[in-house]
């Protein structure tokens, strides 16, 4: 299949292959569009079932980051790099130095971050070869602690923002007190996103596909463990999905009891229709690029100046960003997903 031809492909400015034989790379590096500023956008490592299943990753997230960028009013484009392999088993220090070689090579179109299957360190030792990396500078984090550049804080705090938006336009309540949440995945964000809930008040319902990860939320947070093949039929009145894509589909949807979905998860649609298909089962869906755009809100500060009042301020405006979706989809009788695009739209075309 060309790529230009690919059902993910969306006039893509630049799409770069990488493969390095001695330390086993392969990795892809996806820039959407940068009419507002350079692309900036998680690196993921993943071990993905096939190649095709790694590029329409690639693509649909770095079209998400765009997206995501312009809805949160950041001068920013959208691109996404992804590393084919098992985190847990094919990282290596030698793998990730090469990586900020590929990653040096676009000539700062662009700026990674971390991602699912990578973190701090791992781009601190890409930083070695390229300047192309955000994310890595200890700072104040948003709660007034300090913090190593990871973003996940920031992007769980801004989903618990939205989340909390989300719910009172569709069950008209402020407080969480026995608000009951399934919390698909409980890894940096999830886990953080968990504890903002529970310290809410709210009942949760977790899974992750790491065992370690369920157990501390157990534990620590008295939160309930849940197969993974039951979360998204639980009958609760939030869903988050905060693991990967494209879970919203012909066949969990029916299944769905929740009202609300708000999730950090990126690409949580797996196809367009799909948003449609939530409207008419009266289902609230948070579009996943706005509420969880706290993380690259973070990292963009890192950038130009970082004061941490500042940006959770701005993290706090999600709720606004939602809010005006909410109402313009009321208005229109159309989906909220399609309404976020719009607005994004509006924001980084023709500019």
């Amino acid at each position: 299949m060309s790529v230009f031809s690919h059902p993910e492909f969306d006039n893509h400015e630049q799409l770069t292959f990488f493969s390095d034989e001695k330390t086993g790379l392969k990795a892809i590096i996806a820039v959407h569009n940068t009419n507002l500023g350079p692309a900036l956008g998680g690196c993921r490592m993943w071990h993905y079932a096939s190649d095709e299943e790694a590029l329409r990753d690639v693509l649909r997230l770095s079209r998400g980051m765009t997206y995501k960028s312009a809805l949160a009013n950041l001068k920013l484009g959208g691109g996404k790099s992804v590393i084919i392999g098992d985190p847990r088993q094919h990282k290596s220090e030698a793998l990730l130095e090469m990586m900020g070689r590929c990653l040096e090579r676009t000539g700062g179109q662009y700026i990674a971050a971390e991602d699912s299957g990578t973190s701090v360190p791992d781009l601190q030792v890409m930083s070695r070869f390229t300047d192309n990396v955000a994310g890595i500078t200890e700072r104040t984090g948003i709660d007034g602690l300090p913090c190593n550049g990871d973003p996940s804080p920031a992007t769980a705090y801004g989903c618990f923002v939205g989340l909390k938006a989300a719910v009172k336009h569709q069950l008209g309540r402020d407080d969480l007190t026995g608000l009951k949440v399934a919390i698909q995945g409980v890894g940096n964000v999830g886990y953080r996103l968990a504890k903002h809930l529970r310290q809410a008040g709210a009942e949760l319902y977790v899974t992750d596909i790491h065992e370690e990860q369920v157990r501390l939320a157990v534990t620590e947070l008295d939160a309930t463990a849940v197969a993974q093949e039951e979360i998204l039929g639980l009958d609760v009145d939030v869903l988050a999905p905060c693991a990967l894509g494209a879970v919203l589909n012909d066949f969990s949807i029916p299944q769905i009891k929740a009202k609300v979905i708000a999730g950090a998860a990126n690409n949580q649609l797996a196809l367009a229709k799909h948003d449609q298909m939530l409207q008419q089962r009266g289902i609230l869906y948070a579009p996943d690029y706005v509420i969880n755009a706290g993380g690259i809100i973070d990292i963009y500060y890192e950038r130009v100046g970082h004061e941490h009042t500042k940006v959770r301020a701005h993290i706090d405006t999600i709720a606004d960003t939602l809010q005006e979706i909410f109402r313009r989809a009321d208005d229109s009788g159309r989906p909220t997903g399609e309404i976020a695009n719009e607005l994004a739209e509006e924001r980084f075309m023709n500019k």
